[in-house]
């Protein structure tokens, strides 16, 4: 007998070493939390910070005119940060608008999630404290209404993104299919297809991790992602998502979204500067055909509903906005984003994990792939264009290092990811 492990067995060891080390790690973790959040706080009225009026536009009119006003920049920010949707670019953007005005954000505390997925309770927020007050809260989490609302000021505004659930499926089941342990019995190369095929075969709702591939969306809103669409909850919770949320952006008009994002809190386009994130290799990506399309979003048909419903709020938002003027912000955007990857993109376009040359500028990769795209800077960036390139580039797990949050927990698994990638 070899005294050696194979490949396969000490995969398999390290595995099992890794599920039991974090699932007593989280107990522990989360035990305390859940007791100490049984106490209801009020929720906190304002924060002390005010912020200098600028000369703006206000929100786009009902009558489609437009006046020119003094306006206040939003400062008080809920941004839900759904899976596979864009929101890392979001989330960018949301970062550096926070240090820029020296807001104070809302942190997870050993990872760069709020223990998704189970339900956020205030109790997991960085160096909570009873009365604290937060302007800024925009990491992963399962959304929870009450606990969210305990944290920020009144005046809040409240957003997320959502994109096509055919794409969430699509992107979701590559990114997480070796660490959902019901994807595992699926025999053949294309195991998204033969999913799609026979979805009821291998799915099982109380698989570990099996939410990853159900209305992912629906489930980050902190709602039932086993519900079909006709189920009269489906329309309560889009109901109270309107309500909850003053906007709702789609990945898939994202420009148009950020505009809409930038009128409603009387921010700038500078405000708005991104260079994608956390984007795949064409490679990894399945081209899905109208067939695998349709039976993607009937699978996942809570999230089709949602989607739709506020891919058409978007449009009626866009109209009320004015189509022109849309148009000639997009524009306007698209050429300042232009202008900085020109100042601070080396060779202008992202590259595989294997040719980004700093090590603090690789986004964190899938178990088992390199499938992520990243940045090169630039060697001669202008010093006053210097940090903002390096913040607009930064992934987000090294961008929350450098805000103080302790990664433990999210070093460990990718430490323990590498081995078992070998």
């Amino acid at each position: 007998m070899s005294h050696h492990l194979s490949k396969s067995g000490a995969q398999k060891f390290m595995l099992g070493f890794l599920f039991t080390c974090i699932t007593m790690v989280l107990y522990c973790l989360s035990t305390p939390a859940l007791q100490a959040s049984t106490q209801r706080l009020p929720v906190t009225p304002s924060c002390t910070y005010q912020t200098p009026t600028m000369q703006g536009q206000n929100s786009y009119l009902s009558r489609g005119t437009r006046e020119l006003e003094r306006c206040t920049p939003k400062l008080n920010l809920m941004f839900l940060k759904t899976h596979k949707t864009a929101g890392s670019t979001v989330l960018n953007i949301l970062l550096r608008f926070g240090e820029r005005n020296q807001l104070k954000f809302a942190l997870p505390n050993g990872r760069n999630d709020f223990f998704y997925p189970a339900p956020f309770d205030r109790m997991q927020v960085k160096d909570y404290s009873p009365g604290a007050c937060f302007n800024i809260v925009c990491n992963h989490m399962r959304f929870n209404v009450p606990e969210v609302e305990a944290l920020l000021p009144q005046n809040a505004f409240f957003f997320t993104i959502l994109r096509d659930p055919a794409l969430v499926f699509e992107s979701s089941f590559h990114y997480y299919k070796k660490v959902v342990p019901l994807t595992w019995r699926i025999q053949g190369e294309d195991k998204l297809s033969a999913f799609l095929n026979e979805p009821n075969r291998y799915f099982s709702q109380d698989g570990f991790h099996s939410y990853y591939l159900k209305n992912l969306q629906f489930f980050d809103l902190g709602y039932d992602n086993s519900l079909g669409p006709e189920d009269p909850a489906v329309d309560q919770a889009i109901q109270a998502v309107s309500e909850r949320f003053q906007l709702v952006l789609i990945s898939e008009h994202f420009e148009e979204s950020l505009i809409l994002l930038k009128d409603a809190l009387c921010w700038q386009m500078d405000d708005l500067l991104f260079f994608k994130l956390n984007a795949r290799r064409d490679a990894s990506v399945s081209q899905l055909t109208p067939e695998q399309t349709a039976k993607a979003r009937d699978w996942n048909g809570a999230d089709w509903k949602l989607y739709r419903h506020f891919n058409t709020t978007l449009w009626a938002k866009v109209d009320a906005y004015g189509r022109k003027r849309m148009e000639r912000d997009v524009r306007e955007l698209r050429r300042r984003n232009t202008e900085m990857s020109a100042i601070c993109i080396d060779g202008g376009m992202a590259v595989e994990e294997g040719d980004i040359r700093d090590q603090s500028m690789k986004p964190w990769q899938p178990l088992g792939e390199s499938s992520i795209l990243g940045y090169n800077l630039r060697t001669n960036i202008d010093q006053k264009y210097s940090e903002l390139c390096r913040k607009m580039l930064t992934p987000e797990i090294q961008y929350l290092a450098e805000l103080g949050v302790n990664l433990w927990i999210t070093r460990l698994w990718g430490w323990v990811k590498d081995i078992l990638s070998l």
